[in-house]
Formats: structure tokens, sequence, C-alpha cells
């Protein structure tokens, strides 16, 4: 039976320091969590249209449909705790930690799964006592929506997600301090400008008649993402925030709103056998207005000549040079692409042993069909030592020692590869981990 997907705003929240207070008072600390619980913190999710998914003990998780109302529930109930808190005994004060993400999640009836709720449970986990911490994409979702500032604690690496996640926070002072929530945000007339070189690429729509060929329009759109990201002076929407929207039917307008962004990238792709069609058009968010749009016919083997052709037709659309340095090692057989791509999709799924069986299998394959692959490689090399970061592999001193010797022949069979690295620390292969 097929798993029930949907968007949602995940909120994670617990209790700093729990342990400590139940052993020194189990029930009265009981008794004063569940009358937060139930005089607070539940009526507020109530009143902003969440619902608690499960308590766990120490804490609880919840989601709502909008993000906008996950933020504000957080930032009242927040509120309200500093000032319950006031008239109470230092060591008995019960303070949330709270981490919101927005994020696709599989829905069970007691419970929901997936990356978007594995990553608001690390945020909540950084969270200091009486914070608010949300991912990237719940801050520019709200950025121009609440009267709230985060502040940008950069990119953090948190246990068993592959990328590492944009960390925002609303501190506890500016929570107790209403006015603080408001004071450094600008009036709304003045809304932020997108630079004139910023893009979102836009998940290209598979119209192929076999759904299960997703994995190679995204794969299409993940490589365009990181070639346009290698234009100078060029921002480009990361992978994980344009895939939240996936599948809908967007306005451009409201998209370059939301991310600040001046170009929309969009486009679809239909393969039939070995012969690939893709369409792209490159959008100025602004006006709503077409730059231009055009459609690259091919097969797998030229695949890479035409996402070549497609950024140089946005460089030169904006008036860009071409990085000629950064231009990919053509791959040679068409299986050993396929193979690749089905790799790196396999490789976004939560982190399990039988996911990364899946994804080096498929690296494995690419590179029996291929030998010199410097992609396959490469990508065969992170997706080992994320294995050995996670814990989940059975020989870790033969995976690492496989490390070196991919990473060896990738440099020595092209060194201007942006994914062979020499001899990548654990903390650098997590930031490139497919």
């Amino acid at each position: 039976m097929t798993a029930t997907r949907r968007l949602a705003a995940i909120l994670a929240a617990d209790v700093a320091g729990y342990s400590r207070m139940m052993g020194a008072d189990e029930e009265g600390t009981h008794e004063r969590l569940q009358a937060h619980l139930q005089e607070l913190v539940n009526p507020k999710i109530g009143e902003q249209r969440g619902r608690i998914v499960k308590n766990t003990g120490d804490g609880f998780l919840a989601e709502f449909a909008s993000v906008v109302d996950a933020v504000r529930c957080a930032v009242e109930f927040q509120r309200g705790m500093a000032e319950r808190n006031g008239s109470v005994q230092p060591d008995k004060r019960i303070h949330f930690r709270v981490g919101i993400n927005l994020g696709d999640v599989i829905v069970e009836e007691q419970d929901i799964f997936g990356d978007g709720v594995n990553v608001a449970a690390r945020l909540e986990a950084l969270a200091e006592p009486g914070e608010i911490r949300v991912s990237r994409v719940v801050r520019d979702q709200v950025r121009d929506r609440l009267d709230y500032t985060f502040e940008d604690l950069g990119e953090q690496h948190v246990k068993n997600i592959a990328r590492p996640v944009r960390v925002y926070v609303l501190r506890a002072d500016a929570l107790a301090d209403p006015l603080a929530l408001s004071a450094p945000v600008a009036p709304p007339a003045s809304q932020p400008v997108a630079p004139r070189l910023s893009i979102a690429i836009l998940p290209f729509a598979n119209l192929s008649n076999d759904p299960e060929q997703g994995y190679f329009a995204d794969g299409i759109t993940e490589d365009l993402t990181t070639d346009l990201s290698r234009l100078a002076g060029m921002l480009v929407i990361s992978r994980n925030t344009a895939f939240t929207y996936q599948g809908k039917r967007v306005d451009t307008k409201q998209v370059g709103r939301e991310l600040c962004v001046r170009y929309v990238l969009e486009g679809s792709v239909r393969r039939l056998g070995n012969q690939v069609r893709v369409n792209a058009q490159l959008i100025d968010a602004e006006a709503d207005a077409h730059l231009w749009a055009e459609r690259f016919d091919g097969d797998t083997s030229d695949l890479l000549v035409l996402q070549d052709e497609i950024t140089s037709r946005i460089a030169v659309a904006l008036n860009l040079e071409l990085p000629h340095a950064a231009a990919a090692q053509p791959i040679e057989h068409p299986d050993a692409l396929d193979c690749i791509l089905r790799g790196r999709a396999a490789a976004w799924k939560p982190p399990s042993r039988e996911r990364y069986v899946e994804a080096i299998g498929h690296f494995e394959r690419a590179l029996a069909l291929d030998p010199c692959s410097v992609e396959a490689q490469s990508w065969l090399a992170v997706a080992l030592t994320a294995r050995v970061i996670d814990n989940m592999a059975d020989t870790a001193a033969a995976d690492l020692a496989r490390v070196e010797g991919l990473v060896g022949q990738a440099l020595a069979g092209w060194s201007r590869s942006p994914l062979a690295q020499p001899a990548p620390r654990a903390a650098s292969i997590r930031g490139s981990h497919p």
C-alpha cells in the first residue's frame, strides 16, 4: 500500500533538564508539566489549527498545515511559559526547547515520519532552554509574514541528516520581551529586495510515462542547481528549499517573494529509452515575464551537454561569464549515468542500512559499467564514508580503505572534479553527501 505523504510544518518540543528535575521531585515535576500542557500549550496549538501527533514523556510532536501558524504558536506558548515561570523558584521552572521545520512527511494514524520530522527534532536538540530554533525554509516562509527577527547561526551538522542544516534562532530573552520581537523589523511597505543575480531552480516535472522515472528529473534539477551555483556572483536557493514546491502549482511572483529571488527556472523532463527531451524556461519573478523558453533534445549520453547548454543560455540571458573549469567529465556509458542518478535518489532517503545498501549498489553498478567514471568513483566514496559516519557500516575499516582508493582514482582521472577531494574529513563529507 502506498504511504500517505503531505507537506507539513513540524514542531518538536521537550523540557530542558527534565531527567534532573524528575530525580529531584518526580511527582511535582510531572504535575507542573501536565498543568502547563493542559492550561497553556495544548490550547495554543488548538488556536493555531495544529494537532498533537504524540507525546514523548518530556515533550511532544505537533504538526500544522501552515508554517506561520506553527511559529506563531511556539512564540505564544514560549512567552506564556516565561510569564508562568516568573513566580516559580528557579530550580522548579520548566523551560521548553523548540525546533520547527517544514518538510514532506509520511503520515500514519498515530505518528509521522521522514526527514522533515528528523530535522525538527535535531533543531529542538540544538536549542537552549526557552529558545525556538528553525530551519532556513521556515525562516524564509515567515520572515515577511511575522514580525519576529531570527538570528542566523549558520550551517550546523546534525546527527543522521546528510546535509548541514541552516539554523536560525529566536532567543528566550527576545521572547520574554514582546517589543523585542518586532523592534528590528522594517515596516511592511519596505519589502526585502531580491539580489539581481538570484535564482530558484524548481523541481523539473517528470513527463515520462513511467512515474518511477522521477529520479531522473530530480537528478537533472540537482545538477542544474550545482552548475548555476558556480556562476560568479550567482545566489542559488538550496535544493532542500526548492524541493518543497515539488508537485505543486506555483505562482512565480509568490515564489520570488517567498524565497527573495529575482529569477525562477522551471521545466520538465520526458525520457523514452535513451532519448531525453528537456523543456526549460527562465522567468523574471518580479515581472512574471519569460526571459526565454527552450526545448533541448538528445540521448542520455549527451545529458551533460544538454545541462551545459541550459546553463549557458541562462548565463547569456543574465550577461554572465561561464566558468569553463567547472565543466563535468563526460560519462561514456548511458546506463552508468542512470545508475548514478538512481544512487543519488536513494541517498536522499532517510538514513538506514537498507538505504545505504541501495545507494552504494547503484554506484557500484555504475562503476562496473564505466570503470573510469569520476562521477561514479566520487559518489561511491561519499556514500561509503557517510555510512561509516552514521555507524551503519559492518566493516568500517574496509569501507574507509576503499574510499582512499576511490578518491585517488578520481583525482588521477580528473583533478578538477568538484566531487573528487583528497582525503576528505568526516565533517566535510557530511557537507557534500548526496
